[in-house]
């Protein structure tokens, strides 16, 4: 050991000499300088771990009401804010009486916007697209009436609410199915050499007004009406409800989805379609605060213990642990403290990647490889001695805080109680009862104590109660008789949902590839840049740097639309019932969902969060407000000010937790992990210091922990001690020490066969998806009526008739005796 140590101390030391020497002198001590500017400059284009800010950063269910608007719109899109406000003025100056829109009465209003929904039946498509331009600077917010970025909310909201009660929705459906069905812009934008936002005006100006409506509607205002409340209630219920062509509004953004994909709908704005549809599911099914509240509803229906605690709220306590010093940084800070004679190792105090390897080596080395490891295998009390020269000074280390308490109540399954319980009975009396766990008989103090330990945390889940059920279903269909299936707006979602599933899901998959940060440019990819293309191309280098930011942010922007989109479907689904959300987590699966993950998170993370992908003074409101300044490159180059782009840190933390979703308790999935080699790219992860991102980066971290090997965890001792900070504790899980009986690598593939048994007997018996249950229909006992029934026969089937019957009735001996056995 003592080797080993004096061997990476010396390979530490020789690194800034070799540095140095590497450099050529051109001057007196200015190869020095030369060396620490080169490693300030590998430390700027590899991420400084120590530079990197605590993200003051709160989740939710979407961003603010400002945020969310302007995303919804291209800076290419910029000049139809002027289209629309003439479309509207040349219009309303006819009709508007002489004043302006905010002078008018309410009753006025609704008498000028019924001569907008009767323009919209016109059948002249250019006139028609005037109205609908005129609509859709009402829900804008009437902004050249305005004076301030709050006044134009305001009367978004006003003309939002009153739009909704004139029936402008149910309109702009009709028209939105009219321009899917165009099959005149279908077929002439393929020929097309390039699409652009010209190929997809009516689409867009649809899809605008309608997100608008969706967006402004559903969040709660604490100054709304009575009326206002009562309208969100109506069009909540009527989105959820099948009563467009017999489906629900998702469903059809949904098969736009999918006919973008299949290249019949190349045109489509694939952004705002994917917006209006999450927006849909969010305003339709809830967000995460709702699903809290549906799930302690449940919870008590089904007469199950309450949570332990509530999830939302200690998410919010948890804090971030700090990230890990590079060992170049360490380098760094030593020359900069201008030591002479000895060096000396510094102790880290960091909580994660303490003795990480370089990134480069990390890709191309095996994952439990720990060679490469700066004190991977230094023993914490031989570190110690290693710093003992306490005259020289020290870096302070950074302090990190931990609550007295872990912050999650331990939780245990019944299946653990099981197990224990049958090594201790093979053990002490030798044999075993089964699922028996409440007959102790025989064994010693301690282990009764153990198994009370147990219970008083046991946990029984949800879906354990429903998959219970489920079989009991299965093993008696008649005695039980049929199910009562309650009509919720998931179920209907689902129902809706079920028979094109595969379809769906792969279709978002591909436009998830094709936003992602990481994937290039292929020719068989899909174009989803569609509406964010202008006609003419950038001919400057200010109108092409002006674009590239657009392009960016509209990735980002899908990107953020599609994770949210899933997870909300992902936990719906799985409080509804367990077996809709594996139906759907299986097709993630097949459908390579993980390993995309994987590849969206392998890249400088740090950069991602922290990109100023955004012009602000082009976003609305404030561009339709303020005089526009002439845009420079510095101006561009520069963006906003925010510490960190907020969706682009949703989005992460969304992505993290469906690949949680897909791998808890699935030893498959997990070796997906592991054989993917997710371990260097989710240590990455955790250099973002935010508490929830960090989190579910440890989670993903623990459950492969077993499979990585001891040389692995030996290397990572920080971040295991990080795991047992931050993660939900499950007595008898020996995630540290990779003991673990279920880990046999030939059950894997049975375990997702038998899960797809049991999701197709589910799907069947509920939906009838795969073929009709004959089992159980009834049967005719009459002699007469069996004998009695035509059957249709070949036509050749008479002239054979007569050596059919002696082969097969005549020439078959008949076996009496056979009626005098019992019935099986």
């Amino acid at each position: 050991m003592d080797g080993q140590v004096c061997r990476r101390l010396v390979t530490i030391w020789l690194v800034p000499v070799r540095m140095e020497a590497a450099i050529p002198s051109g001057g007196g001590g200015s190869s020095t300088a030369r060396a620490k500017e080169l490693f300030r400059n590998q430390r700027k284009n590899s991420g400084s771990s120590m530079d990197y800010p605590n993200l003051e950063f709160e989740y939710g269910d979407s961003d603010t009401i400002v945020e969310e608007l302007s995303e919804l719109y291209s800076y290419t899109e910029e000049p139809e804010f002027a289209v629309n406000r003439d479309c509207f003025e040349e219009d309303f100056a006819i009709h508007g009486k002489g004043k302006k829109w905010v002078e008018l009465e309410e009753a006025e209003h609704k008498e000028y916007l019924m001569r907008l929904l009767d323009g919209l039946e016109i059948i002249n498509g250019e006139k028609r697209l005037k109205f609908a331009r005129a609509i859709l600077y009402l829900a804008q917010g009437v902004f050249d009436d305005c004076y301030t970025e709050p006044e134009v909310v305001h009367w978004a909201r006003y003309n939002v609410f009153l739009l909704y009660q004139m029936g402008t929705f149910g309109a702009l459906v009709e028209l939105l199915n009219m321009e899917i069905d165009n099959s005149q812009a279908c077929s002439s934008s393929p020929r097309k050499p390039a699409i652009s936002l010209a190929d997809s005006t009516e689409l867009r100006v649809l899809l605008n007004i309608m997100y608008l409506m969706m967006e402004i509607m559903r969040k709660e205002v604490e100054d709304d009406k009575p009326e206002w409340s009562l309208a969100r209630d109506g069009f909540k219920n009527e989105l959820s409800s099948p009563v467009y062509n017999g489906e629900p509004f998702a469903i059809l953004l949904f098969s736009l989805v999918n006919k973008f994909c299949s290249g019949n709908a190349p045109h489509c704005p694939i952004k705002k379609v994917l917006l209006l549809l999450w927006k849909t599911i969010l305003f339709c099914l809830g967000g995460f605060e709702d699903l809290q509240k549906q799930k302690e509803e449940k919870r008590e229906e089904l007469g199950l213990p309450a949570l332990p605690e509530n999830s939302i709220q200690v998410m919010r306590t948890l804090r971030a642990a700090s990230p890990p010093a590079s060992a170049l940084e360490v380098l760094e800070q030593q020359q900069k403290r201008g030591r002479k004679g000895r060096r000396v190792l510094v102790k880290q105090d960091s909580l994660d990647i303490y003795g990480e390897r370089d990134e480069s080596r990390e890709e191309g080395e095996e994952a439990d490889d720990g060679e490469g490891c700066i004190e991977g295998e230094v023993d914490l009390l031989e570190r110690e001695a290693l710093v003992q020269p306490l005259s020289l000074p020290r870096l302070p280390p950074e302090r990190v805080f931990f609550p007295r308490c872990l912050p999650w109540a331990p939780k245990v399954r019944e299946k653990d109680i099981e197990e224990f319980l049958e090594v201790s009975r093979c053990k002490f009396i030798g044999f075993t009862l089964g699922n028996d766990t409440d007959t102790l008989v025989g064994l010693p103090r301690p282990i009764h104590e153990s198994v009370k330990t147990l219970k008083q945390h046991k946990y029984i889940s949800i879906a354990d109660v429903q998959a219970k059920k489920e079989e009991e279903l299965h093993k008696s269909p008649v005695s039980l008789g049929a199910e009562k299936v309650e009509q919720t707006p998931v179920e209907i979602l689902y129902q809706g949902m079920l028979y094109n599933l595969p379809q769906y899901l792969i279709a978002l998959l591909k436009i998830q590839l094709a936003a992602a940060p990481t994937s290039k440019a292929k020719t068989d990819s899909i174009n989803i840049l569609a509406d964010v293309l202008p006609e003419e191309m950038p001919i400057t280098v200010l109108q092409s740097m002006k674009l590239g930011i657009d392009v960016n942010r509209h990735k980002e922007i899908i990107v953020k639309a599609i994770s949210a989109l899933m997870l909300l479907l992902l936990k719906h689904l799985k409080l509804n019932h367990i077996y809709q959300f594996e139906y759907v987590s299986q097709h993630l699966v097949f459908a390579n969902c993980i390993p995309l993950i994987l590849k969206f998170f392998n890249q400088n993370i740090m950069s991602y969060i922290t990109a100023k992908n955004s012009i602000s003074v082009l976003d609305y409101p404030h561009c339709v407000i303020h005089e526009l300044p002439e845009l420079t490159t510095e101006a561009l180059e520069a963006g906003d000010h925010n510490q960190f782009c907020w969706r682009n840190l949703f989005s992460c933390i969304n992505l993290l937790r469906i690949l949680n979703k897909l791998t808890k308790w699935k030893h498959s999935r997990t070796m997906m992990l592991v054989v993917f080699k997710s371990a260097p790219i989710l240590k990455r992860v955790l250099r973002a210091k935010q508490a929830m991102m960090q989190l579910y980066a440890l989670k993903l971290l623990k459950i492969q922990t077993k499979f990585m090997g001891r040389q692995w965890r030996k290397s990572n001792m920080k971040t295991m001690s990080a795991i047992y900070h931050k993660v939900r504790h499950r007595f008898n899980d020996d995630w540290a020490y990779g003991n673990e009986i279920d880990a046999r690598p030939w059950d894997f593939q049975a375990e997702e066969c038998a899960l797809r048994v049991n999701i197709e007997t589910f799907n069947s018996r509920r939906y009838g998806l795969y073929h009709s249950d004959l089992e159980f229909a009834p049967v005719d006992n009459c002699l007469q009526s069996v004998l009695g029934y035509w059957l249709p026969l070949p036509d050749d089937f008479r002239y054979s008739y007569e050596l059919w019957l002696e082969r097969e009735v005549f020439a078959q001996p008949i076996r009496w005796e056979d009626l005098l056995q019992p019935l099986a």
